[in-house]
């Protein structure tokens, strides 16, 4: 069964008619599956780079493909293209297709890696793409969301995910197929995915030469997940140049795999720290990268670290759907107060702060007021995202809210 993606009304509507649409996103976000959603069953045709055979002949004659969409009978009039950035000269081909016959096609390419493709210096059509991305499952897109409590209003017609519960999305996270896995079989195929990532993503687009010291970095990188990132000392303990493990980290970022989140610079009258933090782009990707066992345990251990990770992957994917005007950022001054995240849109600035009690108080919210002391104008609300079964008012203008009302 197909589950509507945020996505899906946008990528398919009509603003991007006559455009070549491009979806990117991790893999096994289901690019694919929205595309074969998204295309009509009679009137298009899929050249899946996947496809070894495929992939050679694209690659040994690109001009082959700009031979086989244009003998395509007439009744076909959507092409589409997944993981382009397996053959980038493709793009060369669709910009030809695009321009000598306007409007024949429609045309919606996937790719998984943003660095292969500017590595390998590809044409991203410019005037005539346009972008979009896609995310691990996000609440929006359950069948029970009712928010939000921060960022905008979301489509109510949605055939949603079911929903889950809290310890499943911090060990296992949010790729759509794995949230179809048991508990027994779930944590297997993230470890795979972590492996066959190293292998496909990396090794074979040729995204770094030294793959062991990749390798290692992977792991203290998902280790220090949702922490400010702290080259020298990950350089320490590693024994890789900090310029490796900042490219290294770009390549997570360029693979979808992570997020910078920068800090927050509104505040004037306060010295703040300005060193970025990173989070992976899904718990359940990192925890198998971390190498720790996902089990019930590991929530006794890690339960608030992992519970902030997943509302900042929950606000950074949000922000990125809802597009230009929204970005989440974090505060934290040099004297010690600290907003785990802030959440930007054109209307308003939202402090939100995470703790994993199941009764919060009103001291959980003193960062948050410091900041709307600070700030004012569009801040003039901030949250406590928490464990609590119902919604609290710790103070005039900070709640608290159940995770599941975020």
């Amino acid at each position: 069964m197909f589950f509507e993606r945020l996505v899906s009304q946008r990528l398919a509507g009509p603003v991007s008619l006559n455009k070549v649409r491009l979806l990117f996103g991790a893999r096994q976000v289901g690019k694919t599956a929205l595309l074969k959603h998204v295309l009509p069953s009679d009137r298009s045709v899929m050249f899946n780079l996947q496809d070894s055979a495929l992939r050679r002949r694209c690659e040994q004659d690109p001009a082959s493909f700009h031979r086989e969409v244009r003998a395509l009978p007439e009744r076909v009039t959507h092409v589409g293209v997944d993981e382009v950035q397996k053959v980038p000269s493709l793009l060369d081909e669709l910009q030809r297709l695009v321009d000598e016959a306007p409007g024949r096609f429609q045309f919606f390419v996937t790719g998984s890696s943003a660095r292969r493709l500017r590595v390998g210096a590809a044409n991203l059509l410019p005037g005539r793409a346009h972008v979009f991305a896609l995310h691990p499952v996000i609440r929006p897109e359950e069948v029970d969301f009712v928010g939000p409590a921060v960022g905008p209003r979301w489509p109510v017609d949605l055939r949603g995910f079911p929903s889950r519960s809290l310890a499943s999305r911090l060990l296992y996270g949010s790729l759509p197929g794995v949230r179809s896995e048991g508990a027994d079989t779930a944590a297997a195929t993230l470890e795979a995915y972590v492996d066959l990532y190293l292998e496909e993503e990396i090794r074979r687009e040729a995204l770094v030469r030294d793959m062991g010291a990749f390798a290692a970095f992977l792991r203290l990188a998902a280790i220090e997940s949702g922490g400010q990132v702290n080259l020298a000392g990950l350089s320490r303990e590693s024994g890789v140049p900090a310029s490796t493990l900042k490219t290294f980290y770009q390549v997570l970022v360029d693979t979808f795999v992570g997020h910078w989140v920068l800090p927050c610079r509104k505040t004037a009258r306060r010295r703040l720290l300005t060193t970025p933090r990173f989070l992976f782009f899904d718990l359940g990707v990192r925890n198998a990268a971390a190498g720790v066992p996902m089990e019930p345990g590991l929530l006794a251990e890690s339960g608030g670290p992992l519970l902030e990770q997943w509302v900042g992957t929950e606000l950074i994917h949000r922000a990125a759907y809802a597009g230009r005007g929204h970005s989440v950022s974090f505060w934290r001054t040099a004297a010690g107060a600290e907003v785990d995240f802030v959440y930007e849109s054109p209307s308003e600035v939202v402090p939100v702060e995470v703790k994993w009690t199941e009764r919060p108080h009103p001291a959980d919210a003193r960062h948050v007021e410091t900041f709307l002391d600070l700030h004012g104008g569009r801040a003039r609300r901030g949250l406590v995202v928490c464990r609590a079964p119902r919604r609290q008012a710790l103070t005039d203008r900070t709640t608290a809210i159940p995770w599941f009302e975020l």
